[in-house]
This record gives structure tokens, sequence and C-alpha cells, in this order.
């Protein structure tokens, strides 16, 4: 039986011949937009206007989706982070015709939320074994396009997603965006290990030089531990988390300190994201965006069409 989700895109887009959808939640009834009596899409109403940051951070997304999300990509991985839901409301923004045979892959719970409230196709990676383009956030990024993401838990399922993509493609807002990691992100290098191997992990990241206190008397190497309640914080694979910070020196190399950390025995992911990303896209304070290349090239955006421009990549 058709959602109201499905009505609804039915109608904006006046396509009687629209194929059936099937829905995985009948009872769901997803937020929308206001329409204009020509049922144009969302985008094709005015914006809300947005405090200058948040602003940033909607251009950064529009402009990663538009570059990077083209009509021959069908399945498409989502991040996580506070720009990402402005991704998914580009996409959707595409239409009905360009999203009806798309599947989307979620990284995590937030991204998963997104997708179905969205009434877009979910889908999963054990499924997709190769993805067309996946958009994500990040912790901190450095001049080399390296880095650290799993402030969230959920390091693992974003890498699994970012190496199973053609193109993967950061957006995040300015306070990300480091000349060396660890420079904003001063809690550490988040990684995933296996319960019962937390100890010894720490006791060899100690040994490989992350230290137990920081310069500034705040925590240092530790295990995360759950805000709202007793005990560490479990992954959605089950794992818990360390955070290790390493010294400036150290991190200056993040590919060599990513392979070293992997090694050890009990470590299941290390929240490293090397050599990986084609682009980054991150919203500044002025309202702007500094979008910034693997080729080493940089660009300033300051405005997008209100609605996309779809076409097809060469």
């Amino acid at each position: 039986m058709p959602t109201p989700a499905t009505e609804l895109l039915k109608s904006k887009y006046n396509t009687s011949d629209a194929p059936d959808i099937k829905a995985s939640n009948p009872a769901f009834i997803p937020p929308t937009q206001p329409l204009t009596p020509g049922k144009q899409l969302p985008t094709s109403v005015p914006l809300p206007v947005l405090p200058a940051v948040e602003s940033a951070k909607r251009l950064a997304a529009f402009a990663a989706v538009d570059r990077h999300i083209a009509l021959q990509h069908k399945v498409i991985g989502i991040g996580s982070g506070s720009t990402v839901p402005y991704v998914v409301d580009r996409i959707v923004a595409q239409g009905f015709d360009a999203n009806k045979d798309r599947v989307f892959l979620p990284t995590g719970f937030q991204s998963k939320e997104l997708i179905i409230k969205a009434g877009l196709t979910l889908g999963d990676v054990d499924q997709y074994a190769r993805i067309d383009v996946t958009i994500d956030g990040a912790d901190e990024v450095d001049n080399e396009l390296n880095s650290i993401k799993g402030g969230g838990a959920c390091q693992l399922r974003e890498k699994v997603l970012a190496e199973a993509a053609d193109t993967w493609v950061i957006v995040a807002d300015y306070r990300k965006n480091s000349r060396i990691l660890g420079t904003t992100w001063t809690q550490g290098i988040p990684i995933e290990v296996a319960p019962f191997a937390y100890a010894k992990v720490l006791t060899n990241l100690s040994h490989m030089g992350s230290p137990s206190k920081l310069p500034n008397d705040r925590p240092g190497l530790s295990l995360r531990m759950g805000k709202m309640k007793a005990g560490p914080v479990v992954s959605d694979n089950g794992n818990f988390i360390i955070d290790a910070p390493f010294p400036v020196e150290m991190m200056k190399d993040p590919i060599d300190l990513l392979h070293r950390i992997k090694m050890l025995t009990g470590v299941v992911e290390v929240g490293l994201f090397c050599n990986m990303a084609e682009a980054a896209y991150f919203g500044n304070e002025d309202g702007t965006v500094l979008a910034r290349l693997k080729n080493g090239s940089t660009e300033k955006i300051s405005s997008v069409p209100n609605t996309p421009e779809l076409k097809a990549q060469v």
C-alpha cells in the first residue's frame, strides 16, 4: 500500500504514470515542505533564511550534491554530521524522476533516519559492494584531505562506505578545516576495538606515544565513556571506542600512524581516513564555501542555483 510520502512525491511532480513504490512502513508520514500552486520542487520555493554558518553548511552541501551526484548515479552513500541533512534536502530537490531508481546506503542511525524521512529508498552495503558516490561529514580535515572521523562512533561503517565508493566527498563547516590533523579535534583519534582487548590496546597505544594527559590537563588516551549511561560507549557493531591523541610530529604523517595502529591486535578500525577524499566543501562564517579538491586546487563558492540543474557527468 503506498504511503502518504509516495502519494506526495507523485503529486508534486504530476507523474500519473510514476511506478508503484513499495512502502517499508505504511504508517509513517514524513515531514513535508510547502509547495507552490504549480507543485514546484521544494527548493523552487525561496529557502528559509539561516544564520551565516548554517547557511554556509547548506551551501556546501548543495554544491557537493550538484557537482558529484549526477543522473547516472544510482547507489549513493549518506554519511553523518550537521551538514549532511542539507545533502539529503538537495538530493530530494533533484526530483522524483532522478530518485525513483536510486538506493541510499546509511553510515549510521542518523543517516538512516534522514533517508527514511525523506521518502528515499533505503539499502545496505551488504547488498551493494560498489557505491557510485558517498557524501559524509568529518571531525577534521588536513591540507592533503586526510581526515579524522569517528566522533559519533561510526567510523567502521563510514570507512566501508567510503572505500566502496567510486567518489567520496566531505562536507563540513570551517571549524573542521585544518593544516594538520589534531589541531582542532584534540580529543584524539577514535579507534574501535574488540571489548575484551581494550586494555591491551590502551597499553600498546601508550607505548606508541599517546599521552594519558594533554598539556592543558585534559584527559588524553582513554576508553570513551557514555555521558548518560554507566559504562563505555558501545558502537553499532558492539565494540568499544578508544580516543587516542598523539603528538603533532606523529600527526603530520597520518598514513604511517594509521598503519601502525591498524596492526595492533584487537583493533577493528581506525578513524583516520587517508588518501580517500575526492573533494571537501567547507561552509565559512561569511556564508561562502571553500571547495578543496584532490589535485590541490581550491575554489570559493558564493552561490548555487535554487533548483538543481540535473545532467549526466562525462
